[in-house]
């Protein structure tokens, strides 16, 4: 019964997996593509966190001690890292959404909305708003750091942890470096799914009329 429970397990989380990653008809390729890579912008960094704070892996300057305090008070600087990346990547994770079934209708464990049509405005202005405040954001955190000012236009310490000063500082800058694209990638896939839309709402409405009048004639 063992073997059966995990065999079925695994078949519904790979069930479950295929259909929240499969794209609906009509997504362009680059698209699929695009959608797809937002995760994979946020993942170098998380894994980066998670093995400097939560692991204290010696491959940073200043962040590996166990004594460094999170921005919740209570809450052990391991903890918060691991639900911070956690979070970061269920938030790129929302992308797929904009080329899967589930941008389009609401799934079935959400309770009141299942199987609904998801309002196109509200998917394009909240995924719009994200991809502005994204590329504004990361744009100037590389803009500051790479003039040598923290994000509040203050100096960098001298063991801020990214840099190109040794391989150390070259290994955070690139891991945080794939955030530049998170922005630019959601907006373009945005902007793919608004289009496939607003082309959907414009043939039911065509259509609506000609079923109107067959029915008419009968």
């Amino acid at each position: 019964m063992t073997v059966v429970a995990d065999v079925s397990a695994v078949r519904w989380l790979h069930d479950a997996w295929t259909a929240a990653n499969e794209a609906v008809p009509g997504v362009p390729r680059w698209a699929r593509v695009a959608a797809h890579a937002v995760p994979f912008t946020v993942l170098p960094a998380s894994v980066w966190r998670i093995a400097v704070c939560t692991f204290h892996a010696p491959i940073a300057h200043g962040l590996g001690g166990p004594d460094i305090p999170s921005n919740i008070p209570g809450m052990p600087l391991e903890v918060y890292v691991v639900l911070l990346s956690v979070a970061s990547e269920l938030v790129a994770f929302t992308a797929v959404g904009l080329v899967a079934r589930w941008g389009e209708v609401w799934p079935r464990w959400l309770p009141g909305l299942r199987g609904r049509r998801v309002p196109p405005l509200a998917a394009v202005i909240s995924a719009s708003l994200g991809a502005a405040v994204l590329t504004a954001l990361w744009t100037w955190v590389a803009v500051m750091f790479s003039l040598g000012l923290r994000v509040d236009g203050t100096p960098l310490v001298q063991d801020v942890p990214l840099g190109l000063a040794d391989w150390q500082g070259v290994l955070a800058t690139v891991t945080y470096a794939p955030l530049l694209l998170w922005g630019p990638l959601l907006g373009a896939v945005t902007v793919a799914y608004a289009r496939r839309r607003r082309a959907y709402v414009r043939r039911t409405r065509t259509a609506r009329p000609r079923r109107a009048r067959r029915s008419g004639r009968r």
